[in-house]
C-alpha cells in the first residue's frame, strides 16, 4: 500500500468519525446523485426537493404516505468549502420558464432536513425524529475520472486511443489522430508540442460530448471544465500510441508525469473528500439518448459505466465499523426520461439498464449492498393518449417538443403540442448490442410541462414517474 493511500485512509477515517459523532443527535445520511452528461442529474435533485417542500404525489414513499413525514426544510450544507445546490434558481428555471436547468458544472451540495415520526415506539424515544439528508451533485465527467486512479499512463492512453478509433469517435478525433501519428513519443520533450496536442485532444473531448448521439465522454473531465487549473501542467496532457513511458527527458515521460499530476492532484482530492463519503447512491443513465446512436453507442455507455462503478466502496456495514468507514450499502440504477415511452414500455426499459450494468448489479450485491433498477421520470414532460395509424390505435405519448427538434421531417418550435408513438422497445435487450440495417430508435425531446393549479390559485408539485419509490429506496429505511 502507498503512503498516499495510507494518509488518505487515514484523514478519511478521522473526517468519518467526527461526522458520525456530531451526527449524534440528528444523524445525517449523505447521498450521492451521479451519472454521465445529460442524464438528468439537476432535474433529480429539484424535483425530489420541490416535491417533498410542496406536498408532492408520493404514494410509494411509505413514510410520507403514512403521515409520518411532518415537515421538510432546507438548511445550511454542512460544508462550507462546497458551493450549495441552487435549488431556487433550477425550480424557477422549470416551473417559470418551462425550460431544463443548466447541466453539473461543478461539485454542489444541498442539506433538506425532514422531520418525521418512527414507525417504531423503541425508535421513537431514542431519536430525535429528524434525518439531515446532504444530497451531493457533481458532474458525470468527474464521475468517468475516478477509473483513473487504477491506470496507468500507458494502460490509458492504448484505451483512449481504442475508443478514439471507433467509427463513432474517429470523426470527431481525426484531427488528434493525425497529428499523433506524426510525432516520436521518445523525442525529447517540447512544451509546444505537448501543449498542441492536450488541445487537439480537448477538441475530441468537447466535439464528442457535443454530438447528440454520443452519451459518454472519454476522461479527463477537468479538460472541460478546467477552472482555476486551465493552462497548469496537471491539465497538459493527452495520451500518446506507446508500450512504455519512454526514457526520462522524453515526451511519453513528460506526459506520463503530468497524467500522474492530474490524478494526484484532481482524482484523488475529490474521491476522498467527497466520493468517499457517501452512504447511498443514485445513478442516473439516459439509455434512451444512446439508443437514439445504435448499437455502437449502447455498446460505448456499458463500457463508460462498468469503468466508472468500479470506483465505489460498497458493502454493508454495522453501526461499530460504519462510524470509521463509509460504504455505499443502497444504490440504485435508474433510467430517465421514462416519459418518452408509453408505461407499458417502462418494464422493457428496466430490464435494458438491467443489461446494461449487469457486471456492476453482480458486484453490489457479491459486496453485500442492496441494489435496484427501475425506470424513472423526475419530472414528467408528457401525458398518455392513443393515436390511430394505419387504421390501427396505438398507444402515444403526448407533449410538446423543445424547439429545434425534429420528427419525420418536421421542425418544432417548442409550442405546438403534439402526440405520437414512441415505438417499442424490443423484449430482448441484446437486441440493442448488435448492429442492423434498421433504422435506431429515435425520441425527441420534451419542454417541461405547464404544472397545475389549486383552486387557490397555489402551483402544484412537479409531476413525476417512480420518484416516489426511488425515495422510498434511498432513505426510507432511515425513516422507518
Amino acid at each position: 500500500m502507498q503512503l498516499s493511500t495510507i494518509t488518505d485512509e487515514t484523514r478519511l477515517a478521522v473526517s468519518n468519525l467526527t461526522a458520525r459523532a456530531t451526527g449524534l443527535v440528528t444523524p445525517s445520511l449523505r447521498l450521492g446523485v451521479t451519472g454521465l452528461a445529460r442524464a438528468g442529474k439537476t432535474v433529480f435533485i429539484t424535483a425530489l426537493v420541490h416535491n417533498l417542500l410542496h406536498g408532492g404525489r408520493l404514494p410509494l414513499f411509505r413514510a410520507y404516505a403514512s403521515g409520518r413525514i411532518s415537515a421538510a426544510m432546507l438548511q445550511p450544507q454542512p460544508d462550507d468549502d462546497v458551493p450549495r445546490f441552487d435549488y431556487e434558481r433550477h425550480v424557477a428555471a422549470l416551473v417559470g420558464d418551462r425550460l431544463w436547468p443548466d447541466s453539473t458544472s461543478r461539485i454542489s451540495e444541498l442539506r433538506l432536513t425532514i422531520a418525521f415520526e418512527s414507525a417504531s415506539y423503541f425508535a421513537r424515544t431514542l431519536r430525535s425524529g429528524k434525518l439531515h439528508l446532504d444530497i451531493v451533485d457533481y458532474p458525470g465527467e468527474w464521475l468517468l475520472d475516478l477509473a483513473l486512479m487504477s491506470q496507468s499512463f500507458v494502460e490509458w492512453s492504448r484505451e483512449a486511443l481504442k475508443r478514439a478509433r471507433t467509427s463513432l469517435r474517429k470523426p470527431a478525433a481525426s484531427a488528434w489522430l493525425g497529428r499523433l501519428a506524426s510525432i516520436d513519443p521518445n523525442a525529447p520533450e517540447d512544451e509546444a508540442l505537448a501543449r498542441e496536442l492536450a488541445a487537439l485532444f480537448t477538441g475530441y473531448l468537447r466535439a464528442s460530448r457535443a454530438d447528440s448521439e454520443q452519451i459518454s465522454t472519454q476522461p479527463p473531465g477537468r479538460f472541460l471544465m478546467p477552472g482555476d487549473l486551465e493552462g497548469s501542467p496537471a491539465l497538459t496532457f493527452a495520451p500518446l500510441d506507446v508500450d512504455n513511458e519512454g526514457p526520462p527527458g522524453s515526451l511519453a515521460r513528460m506526459m506520463a508525469r503530468r497524467y500522474d499530476a492530474y490524478k494526484n492532484i484532481v482524482v484523488r482530492p475529490f474521491f476522498r473528500d467527497h466520493f468517499s463519503r457517501l452512504d447511498r447512491q443514485i445513478v442516473l443513465v439516459d439509455a434512451l439518448q444512446a439508443m437514439n446512436g445504435g448499437a455502437e453507442a449502447v455498446a460505448d455507455l456499458e463500457t463508460a459505466l462498468a469503468s466508472v462503478l468500479s470506483a465505489y466502496r460498497l458493502g454493508s456495514s454495522n453501526w461499530l465499523s460504519g462510524l470509521i468507514f463509509r460504504k455505499i450499502d443502497r444504490i440504485l440504477f435508474a433510467a430517465t426520461k421514462a416519459d418518452h415511452l408509453h408505461h407499458e414500455d417502462h418494464d422493457r426499459l428496466e430490464a435494458i439498464l438491467a443489461r446494461l450494468v449487469g457486471r456492476a448489479l453482480e458486484r453490489a450485491k457479491f459486496a453485500g449492498a442492496k441494489v435496484d433498477v427501475l425506470a424513472l421520470a423526475s419530472v414528467r414532460a408528457t401525458r398518455e393518449g392513443t393515436v390511430l395509424q394505419d387504421g390501427e390505435r396505438l398507444p402515444s405519448i403526448v407533449g410538446t417538443p423543445l424547439p429545434g427538434e425534429t420528427l419525420d421531417g418536421r421542425l418544432f418550435d417548442g409550442k405546438t403540442e403534439i402526440a405520437v408513438f414512441p415505438g417499442d422497445l424490443p423484449a430482448d435487450p441484446e437486441a440493442l448490442f448488435l448492429a442492423h440495417d434498421e433504422a435506431p430508435l429515435r425520441f425527441v425531446r420534451f419542454r417541461p410541462p405547464k404544472l397545475e393549479r389549486t383552486a387557490e390559485g397555489l402551483t402544484l408539485s412537479l409531476p413525476h414517474i417512480r420518484l416516489d419509490r426511488a425515495l422510498d429506496f434511498l432513505i426510507g429505511d432511515r425513516l422507518a
